[in-house]
């Protein structure tokens, strides 16, 4: 196919997103994003579902929010899928093939998967927004299972022990928003609390063991942040505000040492890994602040928040995205109470979510995809063997994540100044359903009971 990529004189843009195009790519002028979105989706046979009226915007920023109002602009633009090789490998099938003016009827049996269903069973990917990277349908070899950590040769052991360095020079010398250039360094937490070392678990019998290595991974002990106060004693904007960076940073910090322990560290560059964890932190912390440590975020740091009394001033300048991001927080939180997601499950969640082939700056992107399709199918065999009567737990735990990126992405739009509010908000909403949490772990803490 034609490329224009090394030209800088040529200004072409995208005809589905708006970005800088590279060729023509199945027949249409495209970017290297929507030429690969559209050849994964139609090479895998996805099905995507869209949250909204199906007339979401696409641009550059905006196209990874909704991928079924992105395959739809596609066919729409005259992308041809019998462009594709059949194969799935780089290389159009036939270079002479142009753009495709095609039938609402045909475009909307695409869509639909009725014109997968002859050929395989088709899967379904919800979307609230964010990328298309973490659901794959091919199948995984489980054989070809990654070393453990505790394997690594010399040279591996001397870059882990540089890691924190990398990404210490990776967070010093990326921008932030402004208003978030105030949250103190993660890495000052390392100095402050020694992290408890993993301890031993008690899981259900026989459990699948790259689950089981994912799980071992986790560190699920208690934060060690305090969060006890004085009956009487009133928080003020700033204390509670500098309480939510400590959480931030020992959460933060507990990613870091979660990814030296994963099962497949030896496979992908400590670069990449600096890249990964770059692009999303945010999600992972939220992710484990709504499950693993659910009971003691909306347990003790709920009853800290209700000893803050926001002032007129910040009641009326709490800001349409706080809002925005208030009620979204809320309803994914019911979703995951509702689902009770197992240590396992969460496990697998974080995981997919945080194997993202499709960030900026990487350099193992094939690698990336393989890791992300083994576990996007040894979480699904595995949660449809431990809950054979709920056929549609899987993809209902899957649809949480682009709800939880969605969040982490509009979150960075809050001015700092508005989290103590936001927190204070969010949490008194959902404790309310968290009664049993009060005395009694959170539903994640313990491993999973079955049907």
């Amino acid at each position: 196919m034609d490329t224009w990529e090394d030209d800088p004189t040529d200004q072409r843009t995208c005809l589905i997103c708006g970005d800088r195009a590279t060729g023509l790519h199945y027949g249409i002028i495209s970017c290297e994003g929507c030429k690969g979105f559209f050849k994964r989706s139609i090479c895998n046979k996805r099905v995507y579902r869209c949250s909204r009226d199906k007339n979401c915007e696409m641009s550059r920023k905006q196209r990874n929010r909704c991928q079924y109002c992105r395959l739809l602009k596609c066919l729409q633009m005259g992308m041809n899928r019998k462009a594709i090789r059949e194969d799935g490998m780089p290389g159009g099938r036939n270079k002479s093939i142009g753009p495709v003016q095609i039938t609402e009827e045909e475009i909307e049996r695409i869509m639909s998967g009725q014109e997968f269903k002859e050929d395989a069973p088709e899967h379904t990917w919800g979307n609230n927004g964010d990328s298309d990277h973490s659901s794959p349908s091919n199948g995984a070899s489980e054989g070809n299972q990654p070393s453990p950590a505790s394997t690594l040769s010399s040279n591996r052991s001397a870059e882990m022990n540089g890691y924190t360095a990398a990404l210490r020079d990776q967070y010093i010398n990326t921008s932030m928003p402004t208003h978030y250039q105030l949250l103190p360094h993660l890495f000052s937490y390392a100095a402050q609390s020694g992290l408890l070392a993993s301890q031993p678990r008690n899981l259900y019998p026989q459990p699948h063991p790259l689950v089981q290595q994912l799980v071992a991974a986790e560190e699920l002990a208690p934060l060690t942040t305090p969060m006890l106060i004085e009956e009487e004693y009133k928080v003020t904007q700033v204390e509670l505000f500098a309480l939510l960076c400590r959480l931030a940073d020992e959460l933060l910090f507990r990613q870091i040492s979660w990814i030296k322990k994963l099962p497949f560290f030896c496979e992908l560059s400590i670069e990449d890994y600096t890249c990964l964890l770059s692009s999303t932190w945010q999600e992972l912390i939220l992710l484990s602040c709504l499950t693993i440590y659910s009971g003691q975020i909306f347990g003790e740091l709920a009853d800290i928040t209700a000893k803050y009394t926001p002032s007129d001033d910040e009641l009326q300048g709490f800001s349409e995205d706080g809002m925005e991001v208030m009620e979204r927080l809320i309803i994914l939180f019911r979703k995951l109470h509702q689902l009770k997601i197992s240590n396992e499950e969460y496990a697998c969640m974080k995981t997919i979510n945080f194997l993202n082939q499709d960030i900026r700056g990487l350099s193992s992107i094939s690698q990336l995809e393989q890791l992300n399709k083994r576990y996007w199918c040894v979480c699904q065999d595995y949660i449809e063997s431990k809950y054979p009567l709920q056929p549609k737990r899987f993809p209902e735990i899957m649809m949480c994540l682009p709800d939880i990126r969605c969040i982490s992405t509009k979150l960075v739009n809050v001015p700092l100044e508005q989290l103590p509010l936001l927190f204070k908000a969010v949490l008194h909403s959902c404790k309310s359903s968290l009664t049993s949490y009060r005395t009694g772990p959170s539903p994640c803490v313990t491993a999973s009971t079955g049907n």
